[in-house]
């Protein structure tokens, strides 16, 4: 078991900050996730942690020791990258064991601590194999199972699944989380671009966005209550819909007047001198829902994508925005056609300048 702490952290290439301000803490056992956009510095920021790459501001820490200066291999970290970096030549076993031995530790250790991690892994029926006789995704298993034989106090993952087709990414990532649940204690950090590994995964997500920190917390708080703008469209496929409008009415719960023309209710408390605000309406694909009644939005369908348990209805652009709706069951009729929609008040959000009216 292990604490992370990161306090001010900063990383500069010359005068060029890629990270700064970064300031994280990471409770022992924890799976956390870094997600963000292609260029966000969660790569690097990980590679800073693993010791990879040169920390330039603040402190880093484990268990409340200073690691700046420490070099990698005292770190107590094990690190999974993208690529399998398997030795051909070598069996499984072989590839397990290479870093203890490098380390110079008792065969019977040695031993142990691979059988061990074949077990958790399902690798048992494969340690004599080489690699070219595995799958991609006992390769990759193969990978991890060599960071679980040195024991370390944290597990550090670079998007690992990235090089594996759509089928094997699921099956993988299902048993990275068995892998979590069969080592409870393990502190894990898992570097990835795709929100479903962070959604699924995570016990708590870390959005990087603009070289810093946009929010923190568990899958259910950002989707649920997302901070800004960023997060809001960030997480959730289809991204959220933003439709720019204006409050009209205040109190426990916040009446909007759309441009668009519609009209919504978010369960929202707003005060009197709110009256007038110019917001974004935030509302989720899924939570549109047809009317007959008042509707926040009223639009043609252009395109259906009828994906069998849902159909996702895009609606003709007005200017740069795209409205998306994710409705149940197969609903090809629509196509061309009008639609009315609304939402539940409780599944509306309110932006103003890009943060949430809730976190005010």
């Amino acid at each position: 078991m292990a604490k992370l702490n990161l306090s001010g952290v900063e990383k500069a290439y010359g005068e060029v900050k890629v990270l700064k301000d970064i300031n994280l803490d990471i409770k022992s056992g924890e799976l956390i996730v870094f997600v963000g956009p292609s260029g966000c510095g969660k790569s690097t920021l990980l590679r800073m942690i693993a010791g990879l790459e040169k920390i330039t501001g603040g402190d880093f820490t484990i268990d409340g020791v200073r690691m700046n200066e420490v070099p990698p291999s005292e770190r107590g970290i094990a690190m999974v990258f993208q690529s399998y970096a398997l030795y051909p030549h070598m069996t499984v076993r072989e590839n397990m064991s290479f870093a203890l031995k490098l380390a110079k530790k008792p065969q019977a250790e040695i031993n142990a601590a691979v059988e061990k991690a074949a077990r958790i892994l399902q690798l048992t029926p494969y340690l004599e194999r080489l690699p070219k006789a595995l799958s991609g995704g006992q390769r990759q298993r193969v990978a991890i199972g060599r960071a679980i034989v040195r024991d370390p106090k944290v597990y550090l993952f670079d998007e690992p699944l990235s090089n594996l087709d759509a089928a094997l990414r699921v099956a993988t990532r299902i048993e990275i989380a068995q892998l979590k649940e069969a080592m409870p204690d393990s502190t894990m950090i898992y570097v990835t671009h795709d929100q479903v590994e962070a959604m699924t995964l995570a016990s708590r997500i870390v959005v990087l966005a603009g070289g810093g920190i946009s929010q923190v917390g568990t899958p259910l708080e950002l989707y649920e209550r997302p901070e800004n703008e960023f997060v809001a469209q960030f997480i959730g496929s289809p991204s959220m819909n933003l439709m720019p409008g204006e409050i009209v009415e205040t109190g426990a719960q916040t009446r909007i007047r759309l441009e668009n023309g519609g009209e919504a209710v978010a369960a929202i408390p707003t005060q009197a001198s709110d009256k007038g605000l110019k917001v974004n309406l935030g509302v989720r694909p899924e939570d549109l829902v047809p009317t007959e009644g008042t509707a926040l939005y009223t639009g043609q369908v252009e395109i259906t994508e009828a994906l069998g348990e849902v159909t996702l209805l895009y609606f003709r652009k007005e200017g740069d925005r795209q409205v998306v709706a994710k409705l149940p069951g197969i609903h090809r009729d629509l196509r061309h056609g009008t639609v009315r929609l609304t939402a539940d008040p409780s599944k509306i959000h309110l932006f103003s300048n890009g943060r949430s009216l809730l976190y005010r």
